[in-house]
């Protein structure tokens, strides 16, 4: 074991505070990093304030991890020191299901272990995760950070990024496909970006007209405004897929309606009860879909990490000190951030 700094909660009504704690010794397969940045995901703040009830104290939060390789275990041979590495959501799972052996650790049925807040599967420990000054992973979890990527802009990549990509994958978005995109922050203007990239016609739907400019500049050929009932009524039976990032509860019959038959509406922002239900006659008589997805494997983390690469995509950042990060969170919660905050580590030893 050694000894790392990192900022932490101690309790759901406590502000995120300096700690110095135990980091665990390499296991065979380990690999040891030193964090360079951390993406800062409104997750986060649910978890700090365990608003969603299962939080674990002391809390370290971050899971969207770039650094620089210092050390490998003995039976790990996929990076070597000075390798630039990135660590995401998850650090473990079963390795054996169904879903683990098919890449998609996300679903692991015995349930992956998150980067933070989750007892590790051989010693028990509560995992710590990146607002701190190094981790230390299995190597089956660790990414490799493409040659010439902007490493700030790359963290969230592996949160935001992979959330959005996972799901336009999976459900084939391509070229004459029609693709809106529901809510324009961190995971909005990257879901933009992606159903831009593989050749989609882009439509952003949002509540302010004033953002009709910034979705252009992010790559979507129109904007809707959805408290505009004449353009969501001109909108009818348009689009193939949206992609839905609003994290809070909306009414998701208006946007059911803009979907052609066989339409799929994913969400990927909301993990609380629909509310107002779904009207039954909006699935029912188009054979529309409501499909849910979350993050994606590692092997499809590391397809998008690379794919932001040969694209030239990355997540528009705000560098962030540590010492701020209380700020920070109150700033989120408002929306004024564009649209990731990104933790330089060098702050934790200023």
């Amino acid at each position: 074991m050694y000894t790392a700094i990192g900022y932490a909660a101690q309790s759901s009504t406590a502000p995120l505070a300096p700690m110095t704690f135990q980091r665990r010794g390499l296991r065979p397969d380990d690999v040891a990093i030193d964090i360079l940045y951390c993406g800062v995901c409104h997750s986060d703040i649910h978890q700090a304030r365990d608003e969603w009830g299962f939080a674990v104290y002391p809390l370290m939060p971050g899971h969207e991890i770039v650094g620089r390789v210092t050390a490998v275990g003995e039976k790990a041979g996929k990076y070597q020191v000075g390798d630039l590495v990135g660590v995401g959501c998850m650090v473990d799972s079963c390795r054996h299901c169904e879903a683990c052996r098919q890449d998609l650790e996300q679903y692991c049925l015995e349930g992956p272990t998150q980067t933070y807040a989750t007892p590790d599967r051989i010693d028990g420990s509560n995992t710590l995760g990146g607002y701190s000054s190094s981790i230390v992973v299995s190597e089956h979890f660790v990414l490799r950070i493409p040659q010439g990527m902007d490493l700030p802009s790359a963290a969230p990549i592996l949160c935001a990024g992979i959330t959005t990509y996972s799901p336009l994958k999976h459900h084939g978005v391509g070229p004459g496909h029609k693709v809106g995109v529901l809510g324009m922050g961190g995971l909005g203007h990257m879901g933009i970006k992606f159903a831009k990239a593989l050749g989609a016609e882009v439509t952003l739907f949002t509540r302010s007209p004033a953002k009709a400019e910034e979705a252009r500049r992010q790559g979507a050929d129109h904007v809707i405004v959805s408290t505009d009932e004449a353009q969501m009524r001109e909108a009818a039976g348009r689009f193939d897929f949206l992609l839905d990032t609003i994290p809070v509860q909306h009414d998701l019959n208006p946007y059911l309606e803009t979907l052609k038959f066989d339409g799929v509406h994913i969400l990927v922002g909301l993990i609380e009860p629909v509310d107002p239900p779904v009207h039954a006659a909006n699935l029912v008589l188009k054979r529309r879909v409501l499909a849910g997805s979350l993050i994606g494997g590692i092997a499809e983390t590391q397809e998008v990490l690379d794919f932001c690469a040969e694209h030239g995509i990355s997540c528009d950042i705000e560098m962030l000190d540590i010492r701020d990060i209380n700020e920070a969170f109150e700033r989120m919660i408002k929306g004024d951030v564009k649209y990731r905050f990104v933790i330089d580590m060098a702050t934790l030893q200023a």
